[in-house]
């Protein structure tokens, strides 16, 4: 399927959601304003909340240390039937489902703790929760389903009938525009045919929630029944990691759906699946400061056994470091995470912005975290556990962590994406008021209105980013030592909106492709969010301990702020681009010599045309 870019584009603006009716701390602070009044003090949920999520965690808590075998589901590379029997029971496919369709209520802050809890027995059982919840049909149907849906679906998933979300495909990623899976009108049915690839818990799944093109009226989300006659699930996909995830690749043929198991409307596809993810994408920052924890109690404890030139090795500076960063970072990981859980439970703010930071910076920084406890570890970072523990050794998952952890800078939207998606809100005010100027289709005439518009916004806009309170000395003295880290973060955000501006006015229409700029701008309003976020809940702990991670925290991000400041403008970006073009068109082929490819031979990309399946199909129901 062609699909020239800027019909890609259009399709993937009409799928956002254009308004702003509630407040957003991340949508102000890219503008400029820093509002720390909307996340302090921030809401914290109600003592009823409180007492349900803490009994839950307790009971899981006790499954979990009992019953999970992180060991044996990396060598088996498969869940145990019991321990699947074992969460269902317990409730832990309908932690967040309504008690009045069968499931437990936890809020978003309590399901993320728990996520935390069972994803570091498990990477991989906290990856199945995640999207059977966050993205699987529960979220989508609970938003967007009508009651009958509702009273349908909720129940089942809350007993532990397994759930997966299918959007993408062998040649579709990013790019809903192309998608080709098709859903063609037939009396009071639709019939489904296509491939989905990647389809995480779709090897074991009972229901799914499918994306598909309705001829003339665009993506629709169709709630499937997973043993429906013509779906085949032709392949268990193998990872580098989260070896126990059921991931696969199912096919669709002439697979009738009831038009009752619409989601929403015909054509609303994409919006359901942008809305599901608004709040979905906050299970992934929890599991990464899951990860996060657990590499600083392994870098504490073995850094204080491991004895080298007469020292434990973390009282060498040059480790010293290394645990600095694990244990501000994994503070303000949390941080962020209570925050924009916080928020999102609340319910009035809009959190489309605090939850693609979180779930970025999340993704990135659990990372280098677990690469820095591998480096501590030096060998035995490198060596499996299982291998360890055979030779007498405590056996430390430090290698499996690093690479479980490397599917969540793709997972829901890969880094480049969330730049990109992060970038267009934080540049929506600019277009809403100065977008026919930039825009090559738009006639003079609104060109002209355009320019009107805009000369009325910025007059008011700009003069508020010359000045501001982080000037002032005394300015959030509430929050004592850490005031000083406000009052960067309120200089900061008027420098980055004063920065964002004078790239629109120098590259206007042609600023949709400086994306290594808009990615840096990104950047900087994360880490901006992270200090603030990190200061919040210092202040919020009235704890010595706390206040002491966040100022080493915010003093790091302090640095990481000022160097992508600098990058703005001195990089090399124009000369990066003008190489890679040249590498594509095949003038250093020679550099490639001297070396062979072992890789399998095949197509680069999978064929996807619609056709009854030759594969067998390895779906596989799971104990109820």
């Amino acid at each position: 399927m062609t699909v020239d870019e800027r019909a890609a584009r259009q399709v993937a603006e009409q799928a956002r959601e254009s308004r702003w009716q509630r407040p957003s701390f991340g949508k102000e602070l890219f503008l400029g304003h820093f509002r720390l009044d909307l996340i302090h003090p921030h809401p914290t949920g109600t003592e009823e909340d409180h007492k349900r999520g803490e009994a839950f965690l307790t009971k899981l808590r006790e499954f979990t240390e009992a019953n999970i075998d992180n060991t044996k589901i990396e060598k088996d590379a498969k869940i145990p039937d019991d321990v699947l029997k074992g969460l269902k029971d317990l409730g832990a496919f309908g932690m967040k489902i309504k008690p009045e369709y069968g499931g437990i209520g936890l809020t978003q802050v309590y399901y993320n703790k728990a996520l935390m809890l069972v994803g570091s027995a498990s990477p991989a059982i906290g990856a199945m929760l995640s999207a059977h919840q966050s993205i699987g049909v529960p979220q989508p149907i609970a938003m967007f389903g009508d009651e009958d849906q509702k009273r349908e679906f909720l129940p089942r998933c809350a007993k532990g009938e397994i759930t997966a979300f299918l959007l993408t495909e062998p040649d579709v990623g990013s790019d809903p525009a192309r998608l080709g899976t098709t859903a063609t009108r037939d009396g009071d049915d639709y019939v489904l045919n296509g491939v989905k690839l990647w389809t995480t818990n779709g090897v074991v799944a009972d229901l799914l929630v499918v994306m598909a093109q309705v001829p003339d009226k665009g993506i629709t989300a169709f709630v499937v029944e997973a043993d429906a006659e013509g779906i085949t699930v032709e392949n268990r996909n193998a990872f580098m990691g989260l070896r126990g995830l059921e991931n696969g690749v199912t096919r669709f043929h002439d697979v009738k759906v009831p038009k009752r198991n619409v989601i929403g409307k015909e054509g609303a596809g994409l919006k359901i699946a942008l809305a599901t993810l608004n709040t979905g994408r906050l299970s992934l920052p929890a599991l990464c400061a899951g990860s996060a924890k657990w590499c600083l109690k392994i870098a504490r404890e073995w850094s204080s056994e491991r004895v080298q030139w007469g020292l434990p090795v973390g009282r060498h500076e040059a480790v010293a470091g290394k645990i600095a960063y694990i244990a501000a970072t994994a503070y303000a990981l949390e941080a962020v995470l209570d925050l924009s859980s916080e928020l999102a439970d609340a319910g009035s703010h809009d959190i489309r912005i605090e939850a693609a930071l979180a779930k970025l910076y999340a993704s990135e920084k659990a990372w280098l975290v677990a690469d820095e406890l591998v480096q501590i570890r030096g060998g035995r970072g490198y060596e499996t556990a299982e291998s360890q523990a055979a030779r007498g050794e405590r056996g430390v998952a430090a290698e499996q962590v690093l690479r479980d952890l490397r599917i969540n800078r793709i997972f829901e939207g890969s880094t480049e994406i969330m730049h990109l998606l992060i970038a267009r809100e934080a540049v929506d005010a600019h277009l809403s008021v100065a977008g026919d100027i930039i825009d090559p289709d738009a006639d003079r005439q609104a060109k002209v209105r355009a320019a009107a518009k805009a000369g009325g916004f910025y007059a008011k806009w700009f003069p508020t980013l010359v000045v501001g309170k982080g000037q002032s000395p005394a300015a959030f003295s509430e929050f004592g030592p850490l005031a000083k880290h406000l009052r960067f973060v309120e200089r900061s955000a008027r420098k980055l909106a004063r920065q964002t501006f004078y790239a629109m006015s120098r590259w206007q229409g042609k600023m949709e492709r400086k994306q290594r700029f808009l990615s840096r701008i990104v950047d900087i309003g994360a880490e901006l969010f992270a200090i603030s976020a990190a200061c919040v809940r210092a202040a919020q702990d009235k704890n010595p301990s706390s206040q002491l991670l966040a100022d080493a925290f915010a003093e790091q991000a302090r640095v990481r702020v000022d160097e992508l400041f600098e990058k703005l403008w001195k990089n090399t970006d124009d000369t990066d681009q003008a190489l890679a073009k040249q590498v594509l068109d095949g003038r250093f082929t020679w550099l490639e010599e001297g070396v062979v490819d072992a890789s399998i031979p095949g197509r680069w990309i999978a064929d996807s045309t619609h056709r009854e399946s030759a594969a067998a199909n390895v779906h596989r129901p799971t104990p109820r």
